[in-house]
């Protein structure tokens, strides 16, 4: 994870952890797109998912 300052909204913590998931996010018109994992990263203090990002939004139009 970059050294970014992050603070929890919802319990002020700063300890998080990136975790992906492994199936993948298409385009809806797209059904036979690869698309990309998404990477959540987790507030470790309380759950809190604090952002969401696509590993390689270019495949999403691919």
């Amino acid at each position: 994870m970059k050294n970014i300052e992050l603070k929890c909204s919802s319990c002020g913590g700063n300890s998080f952890v990136q975790a992906m998931e492994y199936i993948n996010l298409r385009p809806v018109d797209k059904k036979m797109t690869i698309g990309s994992e998404k990477v959540y990263t987790v507030c470790l203090d309380c759950g809190e998912v604090v952002s969401i990002k696509v590993k390689n939004p270019e495949k999403l139009v691919q």
